[in-house]
């Protein structure tokens, strides 16, 4: 019987290239933070040895699944869609499958999703909690598989992975200060999101901080729906609105619109996510961005690490960064 020839590993391109097995999967998932040296030396590697992953092999060799668990919301907002397909990607680059199944928020929906997961002997999890009530049933679920935990801020720290929400809204509330603005209303996300009440804390710190004026908050439900009929509830002595998400201020601008009130030389208006479609409003919308290729790429590190018995990487959350298009103004620009 001829002998089976083993094909290079991830741990051969690491020792190839002078590397860690951490540093290689960090390549693969394409993490922004790696010296470009560094990076060249391990793509080298990889061509060299010719690497390529192989799941099934490695399932059949070791009796493990390779499989991934990834819960996600039942709701097509942007964000957590955008960091499904960043996990989805590196856990494929990491030779690791993702087994993945929707849920609504109430217990039931998530009990039986974990149901489904569980089951089929997958050895991590990425759990997209974006409220409490899903971060309820996965605690109450305990499981000795490690779990990256996503859309909850810096909760369950070091496994949870984040881009600085209090971080971006201070941007966005300084650059309308920045403009004159000291009467600026906030549109909030739902009341359940923890994202939603993570901005809504920073916002009402940022306004008390710099001793702005307090104006009446409107609720949103992350729609641009819930911003078109937000437009009709804006306080007239507002100049500027800080929206939860770019949907919302999308609603929003045409709400005013119909009623003759102009974007921004009447109102300034700020988003939080940079959705694609936020440079092609009209006007091209200023805006929070949130990385979430990084989000999905560190989760991915973060259960690769833990697999492997090594450190966690770092997961202090990622920086937003203001994006500046023409919805801000001066007061009565």
């Amino acid at each position: 019987m001829a002998n089976v020839v083993r094909g290079p590993s991830m741990h051969d391109v690491a020792a190839r290239a002078g590397v860690s097995h951490q540093t290689v999967s960090r390549v693969l998932n394409g993490f922004a933070g790696i010296r470009p040296g560094t990076r060249d030396r391990v793509l080298a590697a990889i061509a060299d040895l010719g690497y390529r992953r192989n799941v099934a092999a490695r399932s059949l060799a070791t009796g493990r699944s390779q499989a991934v668990g990834v819960l996600i919301p039942n709701t097509p907002d942007f964000g957590p869609t955008s960091s499904f397909y960043a996990v989805e990607r590196a856990l494929r680059d990491a030779g690791l499958q993702a087994l993945s199944t929707t849920t609504s928020n109430d217990a039931e929906s998530v009990d039986e999703a974990l149901d489904f997961l569980f089951g089929r002997s997958i050895e991590a999890l990425v759990l997209m909690a974006p409220t409490r009530a899903v971060l309820d049933v996965a605690d109450a679920r305990a499981s000795d598989v490690p779990v990256a935990y996503l859309l909850t801020g810096g909760e369950r720290a070091p496994w949870s992975v984040s881009v600085d929400q209090g971080q971006g809204v201070r941007l966005a509330i300084d650059h309308l200060v920045a403009h004159g603005h000291t009467r600026i209303q906030h549109i909030t996300g739902p009341a359940d999101a923890t994202e939603a009440q993570l901005r809504k804390n920073a916002f009402v710190a940022e306004t008390m901080r710099l001793g702005l004026s307090r104006l009446p908050m409107i609720e949103g439900d992350w729609s641009a729906q819930s911003g078109f009929d937000a437009g009709s509830h804006v306080d007239p002595s507002a100049t500027a609105v800080f929206c939860g998400n770019d949907q919302m201020a999308l609603g929003l601008i045409h709400a005013l619109g119909l009623r003759g009130v102009g974007v921004p030389r009447q109102l300034s208006v700020i988003g939080f996510d940079d959705i694609p479609e936020a440079a092609h409003m009209m006007p091209p919308l200023t805006t929070i961005r949130q990385d979430f290729r990084r989000v999905g790429a560190l989760a991915v590190d973060v259960l690769v690490a833990a697999l492997a018995g090594e450190d966690l990487p770092d997961t202090t959350p990622l920086p937003a960064e203001l994006i500046v298009r023409e919805s801000v103004a001066g007061p009565g620009a």
